[in-house]
């Protein structure tokens, strides 16, 4: 049986500013969870949050004062865990390598997933096999690779990083919503 993947829009302006991005979000998390492995069956949580959440959640799980775009929320042994994007953070990002939001948004969705099932880019080894699993899940789902440089010389992925936070779900508002 497939995991459930549950997604909670938590930023009504996600919708405005990327139509489809709960398909986008979804179609990257059953990607990666077909090409990286065995995930437990419980499934994981995509949340589509704003900046003023992700900043809050950064702070309280990280001891980080500002927000970032991805982060990944360990659950509990029968679930894999929760994935949070912010949405501000996202499209900038977007806007300054040159990539499309959506593109972008699968990215991170895979980048977010792949640490929830174990994988890191702590040293250089772990994130050589991290961006190997990026780069394979992406192609198949048509997205170019987020690591080359762009012709226009635009900052590649590798420099906006994304984060993970050792701790639980962090609560309520991340808890499961509907499953697909």
């Amino acid at each position: 049986m497939a995991p459930r993947i549950a997604l909670r829009v938590e930023a009504p302006a996600w919708r405005a500013a990327m139509p489809g991005c709960e398909r986008v979000a979804r179609r990257a998390a059953r990607a990666t969870l077909a090409v990286a492995g065995k995930a437990p069956a419980g499934g994981l949580c995509l949340v589509l949050a704003d900046d003023r959440l992700q900043r809050e959640l950064n702070r309280r799980f990280r001891g980080k004062d500002r927000s970032t775009n991805v982060l990944s929320f360990g659950g509990a042994p029968a679930e894999l865990g929760d994935v949070v994007l912010a949405l501000e953070t996202v499209q900038a990002e977007a806007r300054a390598q040159g990539k499309s939001l959506a593109d972008h948004v699968a990215h991170l969705v895979v980048h977010g997933v792949l640490h929830l099932m174990g994988h890191d880019h702590a040293r250089a080894a772990e994130a050589r096999r991290m961006e190997r699993l990026e780069r394979e899940i992406l192609a198949r789902l048509g997205i170019a690779d987020p690591y080359r440089p762009s012709a226009s010389g635009r900052t590649s992925a590798r420099a906006a990083g994304s984060k993970t936070a050792d701790r639980k779900t962090p609560g309520a508002k991340t808890s499961r919503a509907k499953a697909s």
